[in-house]
């Protein structure tokens, strides 16, 4: 993958042609938070706009960490769905398989990494890498968006700004979007299985000897898929009272021990 002049040219994928037809869809709505499909090269490969601005990448910089930020994600991805929601995906070929429960006739973003999102001003302008675009829904969008922005990890995993605000961080991030009720009572146990289904695709990468995937799935990387999954459970419970979708009973105190890590 290369910058020429104000293009990106990439290496194209059997999925191609599905995110080329999404993309023009996107600007045909006049959704102006992707980069445009401009054609192949001589040398075949797609030809993409590029979207000036940042992309916070690890360490994670103190600037992407607010939750003015957080919601300007959130608005971005939202404005995204409304965008898609008439494009119609059948007869294509996707990058990725959303889990049958989170299928909804809505081709989501299914990567919503904060590499994968350009910022500018502090300000979330665009959604970049449609590779893994597929078939989903905007709740499993939404799951993908809160465990890796807010993000749902264990507070040691998190050493900035964030870390300790999990509860506040996920309540704001579902008012932002303006999910409803039925949504609320899913979205903890979407950002669950969501953990899993993204490892897994790191995992059958490295298995399949793709280069980025295969450094990325080191011992650290695989203890760190361990860690995260032992906190998503633990702190179910305290996730969902956060978003006032609670099946306990237990009261607000609890739900900040187990999730923030304090006490």
């Amino acid at each position: 993958m290369v910058r020429v002049d104000g293009t990106v040219r990439r290496p194209q994928t059997r999925a191609s042609p599905a995110v080329h037809a999404l993309l023009r869809h996107l600007q045909d709505q006049g959704f102006d938070g992707a980069p445009r499909y401009l054609g192949e090269d001589e040398q075949g490969r797609e030809v993409l706009s590029y979207v000036e601005g940042d992309v916070p990448t690890a360490p994670f910089p103190a600037w992407a960490a607010s939750d003015e930020v957080l919601v300007g994600v959130v608005d971005l991805l939202r404005r995204y769905h409304r965008a898609v929601a008439g494009f119609d995906p059948a007869g294509r070929v996707w990058g990725s398989e959303v889990p049958p429960a989170y299928r909804g006739g809505l081709v989501g973003h299914n990567d919503l990494s904060p590499d994968n999102v350009v910022l500018r001003d502090g300000r979330a302008v665009a959604l970049i890498d449609f590779d893994l675009a597929s078939p989903g829904s905007a709740l499993w969008d939404l799951a993908l968006l809160v465990r890796l922005w807010v993000p749902l990890r264990d507070p040691d995993d998190v050493p900035d700004a964030r870390s300790g605000r999990a509860l506040e961080r996920l309540r704001l991030a579902a008012d932002a979007y303006g999910l409803p009720a039925a949504d609320r009572a899913r979205l903890v146990q979407a950002a669950r299985e969501s953990h899993g289904w993204c490892y897994g695709i790191v995992r059958a990468g490295a298995e399949r000897g793709q280069a980025g995937y295969a450094r990325y799935w080191t011992p650290r990387a695989q203890e760190h898929d361990q860690r995260g999954r032992r906190w998503l459970a633990a702190s179910e419970g305290a996730l969902e009272r956060a978003l006032g979708t609670d099946r306990t009973g237990a009261g607000p105190e609890g739900a900040v021990r187990s999730a923030d890590g304090r006490g």
